[in-house]
């Protein structure tokens, strides 16, 4: 049994638009036992937008999306029927863990736009000391995600915009593995994963400007609630139909190998995987493609060059290490390129590093 191959669109129950959350009680009313997990700033965000008092047990994570955190809540939670997840990308992560160790439901309230962990079941892993540990398969879905537009709208800038460069590397991953896989040997549901990153791509050029513009003012619009959709929920469908073929390759490996840089730690996750996408085409040597993603990057303040992820004075050792993460079996590089090597991901950071100097 692989998990890593099976369908799996995403949330069992997505609901999304505005004003969902005035309806949480009704939501939440057929679980008697359940059990809060959120982090401090999440729970202050999430009180100052819906005041009334949550009369379950509220416990806290330790932000770093570990199994072994994830265990240790487990242990302090017991049995429950279900787990409410409020907070973002490593929090509900590290609920995932939680439902799965006490085969409970999972409920998931996203507090900010940047990742669709609030719709996949696949969840990114790190050890106690932020250092990337796996990809974790689950076996549970989200029982319920709830997307209310009126709370999102709040969102912090950096936060969408990370939840952007996320969301376009599910074009050029995946086109990166497909290019080379022919037509007639894909699956239904691996076309059907294609044709949704395609979409995700085009929606992308089209809204994020104006999403970004709307944030800024705190304005719910149709370009806001296509993009934050898009965001969580489109997103987590390309690997749910397509399964590796369209999880991850080129730019989520040099994310992975990134966290052995402490440099880049502050850097959120989707804009470190928005500059592994240009890495990624470096390597490939799709250089026009490049040319043509600069401006866009540009317009919605993505990283594009080493300075920009914090590394303008790389310790090359650690680069090197990060690079050869990268490039090491475990990893998903080799999805684009059997025989990926730390020298040639250093050699297509190089490239990039030419190519943006001269814009």
């Amino acid at each position: 049994m692989k998990l890593s191959e099976e369908v799996r669109p995403g949330a069992n129950r997505y609901v999304s638009g505005q004003e969902i959350l005035q309806d949480l009680e009704a939501y939440l009313a057929p679980f008697k036992e359940l059990a809060v997990i959120t982090g401090e700033k999440s729970f202050q965000v999430f009180q100052d937008f819906y005041p009334k008092t949550l009369s379950y047990p509220i416990f806290h994570y330790d932000g770093t999306a570990s199994v072994e955190n994830g265990k240790k809540l487990a242990k302090e939670i017991g049995n429950v029927e279900a787990i409410l997840a409020i907070g973002g990308g490593r929090l509900i992560d590290t609920c995932k863990v939680v439902a799965q160790e006490l085969d409970c439901e999972l409920i998931i309230i996203p507090t900010l736009v940047s990742n669709c962990a609030p719709y996949t079941p696949v969840a990114a892993l790190y050890h106690p000391d932020h250092t990337f540990d796996k990809v974790g398969y689950l076996n549970k879905v989200s029982y319920l995600t709830l997307v209310d537009y009126d709370f999102l709208v709040a969102t912090p800038y950096d936060y969408f915009v990370a939840g952007i460069g996320d969301t376009l590397a599910k074009w050029y991953e995946m086109e990166g593995i497909i290019r080379q896989v022919p037509q007639e040997e894909l699956s239904a549901s691996v076309r059907l994963g294609f044709v949704s990153a395609k979409e995700i791509f085009k929606i992308l050029f089209a809204d994020s400007k104006a999403a970004l513009e709307d944030l800024s003012k705190q304005k719910v619009s149709p370009a806001f609630g296509r993009i934050v959709d898009t965001i969580i929920e489109l997103s987590g469908t390309v690997g749910g139909f397509a399964g590796t073929y369209g999880r991850m390759s080129g730019a989520h490996a040099l994310h992975n190998g990134l966290s052995l840089c402490p440099e880049t730690h502050a850097i959120l996750h989707g804009s470190k995987v928005a500059y592994g996408v240009l890495v990624q085409l470096a390597y490939t040597r799709d250089y026009l493609e490049i040319e043509k993603l600069l401006p866009f990057y540009r317009e919605n303040h993505l990283p594009a060059s080493l300075e920009e992820i914090n590394l303008s004075n790389p310790n090359l050792k650690k680069l090197k290490e990060a690079a050869e993460f990268a490039a090491s079996p475990v990893e998903s590089y080799r999805l684009i390129d059997e025989k990926v090597s730390g020298e040639k991901i250093i050699s297509a950071i190089k490239v990039l590093e030419s190519l943006v100097s001269k814009k």
